[in-house]
């Protein structure tokens, strides 16, 4: 037999990669099209910049061989990985192929995810993960498992170090749903669900019938769980959300966030002086405050679903990114419970270990009050705000815009937790509670030896605000810097923003603290 010629190998190399392109086969492609899915590839080539995808383990083959393994050839084992550029910048990505054994992970398949999260740590570069996967692979056994530790593991190395997002687009069960829960945004389409024991499980175990979408679909862990950060129509609007959110933040832990080109305008905006009504009771929507302070109204909001009475999220000021945290006081009155001290907790954090400067806007009246909140654990809860806020050593501004009361007003980033600066605007109240619970403790007595009670109380609750709650006795004290006026507030926040640029703090060293978890 004669040796083959350079242009054969060439052939004969087309020919793999197109067996490679054409995933599971025509039918299972077409299958995933028609359920409105896009495929491993395709996906990819939809997130990365034309051309710059440099595939990782190409040809790779598993090596078991029990349950008819042995015979079965998996084109990439079921994932494709490598890396590529978003935006001109350098990621590591992995693509489960649902066509391929429903995108099961095997030993093999583990290890080419946990090789490009590896490289991504190496190279200090944003690693995203695009599931679509049945779980671990049953044929596999041990070894699948095994291989999902490994995943994982991964996860964990890279955690605080390069940003990690997931992106749910199809099934993600059992085992596989540990790793997106370890990074640190998922973003779930609406075709896709992800839960730890599927519906037929639940039936045998407790009886109870569930179908997949109310288990695992995006409007429960968006909504309920708290799992899924943001929620897409379908594949590509997805991946849409992944190149903004990367946008807004750095490669890697020793970076900056990218800055953006910028007017500069920082000119006083009257919006904010009628934001807030007059009647110090009627609720508005915080966001109107954050889109009027940000660059041009852009802000990504994470957790957009879930908790809203705090609102959390990206934007710029001048160019540089800002993480926005908010009380939303048209949900709840912006109080603070359980979720919503989890989710400011856990985006302080997240800002913290990347470098990205915190914006504050307050307006709570307290932590929430209740039984249930008691014995679910609100103190355990509420001390995770306190220790995130107090961890963070980047620039820290915060704006108080009208309520600021009791424990929550220290939660909030005041100076007492380290922020750098403090602002209020004329409608602040910041006191330990509110002038109606007030009056009733401190004129407890007048209020009840009075000929008309009522009267005496509104006097007492008015002479109370009129002493307390407002912004100029934390003033007189040192714990606002300035009351400024609402305008000004843009061009305040980029003058403080701008002077923390070379902030530096240094704390005592240790392992790591330990948060109430």
């Amino acid at each position: 037999m004669s040796a083959q010629t350079m242009q054969e190998k060439i052939e004969q190399l087309h020919q793999r990669r197109a067996e490679l392109a054409a995933a599971g086969g025509e039918k299972r492609v077409a299958k995933q099209h028609d359920q409105g899915k896009l495929t491993a590839r395709e996906r990819i080539s939809e997130l990365l910049d034309p051309d710059s995808f440099q595939e990782a383990g190409v040809f790779a083959i598993h090596r078991a061989s029990r349950f008819g393994m042995a015979d079965k050839t998996i084109p990439s084992d079921g994932v494709v990985a490598g890396q590529g550029t978003v935006l001109g910048r350098l990621i590591h990505v992995a693509s489960q192929d649902f066509t391929i054994l429903g995108g099961t992970i095997g030993e093999l398949h583990a290890e080419k995810i946990a090789a490009a999260a590896n490289s991504a740590l190496r190279t200090g570069s944003p690693f995203v993960c695009i599931n679509d996967s049945g779980g671990a692979r049953v044929q596999e056994g041990v070894d699948a498992l095994h291989g999902c530790g490994h995943i994982f593991y991964a996860n964990v190395l890279l955690s605080g170090v390069v940003p990690q997002i997931s992106i749910l687009a199809g099934p993600c069960a059992g085992a596989a749903a540990y790793s997106p829960a370890l990074t640190d945004f998922i973003i779930q389409t609406k075709q896709a669900q992800m839960y730890i024991t599927g519906p037929d499980v639940i039936k045998q175990v407790t009886g109870e019938e569930v179908s997949h979408e109310d288990l695992g679909g995006s409007a429960v862990h968006a909504g309920r769980s708290g799992v899924v950060h943001f929620v897409a129509d379908d594949d590509v609007q997805a991946l849409l959300i992944a190149k903004k959110l990367l946008s807004f933040l750095p490669q890697n832990n020793t970076e900056d966030p990218p800055e953006v080109e910028n007017d500069g305008n920082v000119e006083d905006n009257p919006f904010l002086d009628s934001v807030i009504p007059d009647d110090y009771r009627k609720p508005y929507d915080v966001r109107d405050v954050v889109a009027n302070v940000v660059d041009d109204g852009d802000f990504l909001e994470v957790h957009a679903s879930w908790a809203l009475n705090a609102v959390v999220g990206f934007g710029r000021v001048v160019g540089r990114t800002v993480g926005v945290v908010a009380n939303q006081p048209n949900q709840m009155s912006g109080v603070l419970d359980i979720d919503a001290s989890d989710k400011i907790a856990r985006f302080v954090r997240f800002c913290n270990a990347f470098n990205i400067p915190l914006l504050t806007f307050v307006d709570t009246p307290g932590f929430m009050p209740g039984v249930d909140q008691e014995y679910r654990g609100i103190i355990r809860h509420g001390a995770k705000v306190l220790f995130a806020y107090s961890a963070a050593t980047v620039p820290k501004v915060t704006v108080v815009l009208r309520k600021a009361f009791g424990g929550a007003y220290i939660a909030m980033c005041g100076k007492a937790l380290g922020a750098d600066k403090v602002f209020a605007w004329p409608s602040a109240e910041i006191a330990v509670m509110g002038a109606e619970g007030a009056a009733g403790i401190v004129f407890r007595k007048e209020i009840a030896q009075a000929d008309d009670s009522a009267a005496k109380r509104q006097e007492l609750i008015d002479e109370y605000r009129g002493t307390f709650a407002n912004p100029y006795v934390a003033s007189e004290h040192g714990l606002v810097d300035d009351v400024i006026v609402p305008a000004e507030t843009r061009r305040m926040v980029a003058q403080a923003l701008e002077a923390l640029t070379t902030k530096r703090d240094v704390r005592p060293p240790k392992k790591h603290g330990l948060m109430p978890l």
